[in-house]
């Protein structure tokens, strides 16, 4: 299932003006182009906002995701008829041979799973080309970022067109390594409505990543830091083998 902050028609409608940096999509572009990438899977697309920056770059993609409100503002936005939109998890993706599979931000985390993790990757496998990439982020366990997940720290007050003020934050509220649950919380000041989205992420260590990936079939071509984010970040670099 969805979290609330993706699936929830009135969250998912104001997501992009509450994260309006998507620097870190920077390094995902560079690796499709530095593949040579011309058809791309982006399984948990949310909104769409990676899947179109690849669109107007004349990409065909695939964009996935199980949360049905953040498909319907991706198929909104202009350039949303440019992309395949699949309402579902890795389990309700169709045939496809892709050369480059991807997961950013949170997406390989929020896969708590092992189960759902193992199938993510089958899949993922079985959609690319042989030779084709997988890339994908994880946070690196060692620099426990959920301690730095609080109110005081998180507050802001956000400014939307044609909805108002809406305040937000985030807290944690369970830790129980490799699992670690927190509660982001929005007040829309129009009419005083307050909407909670709890979320689970699991932090995996390196090896176990890399182990996974290799009881699926793939090669871990190279592990590198998130640019905008050195030390904090492990991006896994994958490939379907030419005889895979």
């Amino acid at each position: 299932m969805a979290d609330e902050c993706f699936g929830h028609p009135r969250l998912a409608a104001i997501h992009d003006r509450l994260d309006p940096d998507r620097s870190d999509l920077d390094a995902y572009v560079r690796m499709a182009e530095e593949f040579g990438a011309r058809r791309v899977l982006d399984i948990g697309c949310g909104t769409g906002v990676f899947a179109l920056l690849l669109a107007g770059r004349g990409i065909d993609v695939v964009g996935a995701d199980p949360a049905e409100a953040s498909i319907a503002v991706a198929e909104g936005k202009p350039g949303g008829e440019r992309v395949r939109w699949i309402r579902g998890d890795a389990a309700a993706l169709p045939p496809l041979r892709v050369d480059l599979v991807t997961m950013t931000a949170n997406v390989a985390q929020a896969i708590v799973d092992p189960e759902s993790w193992d199938m993510t990757l089958r899949r993922a496998h079985r959609s690319l080309r042989p030779g084709g990439r997988l890339v994908f982020e994880t946070r690196n366990p060692a620099r426990r970022a959920w301690e730095e997940w609080n109110r005081e720290d998180s507050y802001r007050v956000t400014e939307i067109p044609g909805v108002g003020p809406v305040e937000s934050w985030v807290e944690v509220t369970d830790v129980n390594r490799p699992l670690v649950t927190f509660r982001w919380t929005y007040v829309f000041a129009a009419d005083g409505q307050a909407l909670t989205s709890e979320s689970t992420l699991r932090f995996r260590e390196r090896d176990e990543v890399e182990s996974d990936l290799f009881a699926q079939g793939f090669v871990v071509d190279d592990v590198r830091e998130a640019p905008d984010r050195p030390g904090r970040q492990f991006v896994f670099l994958a490939r379907r083998p030419e005889a895979g």
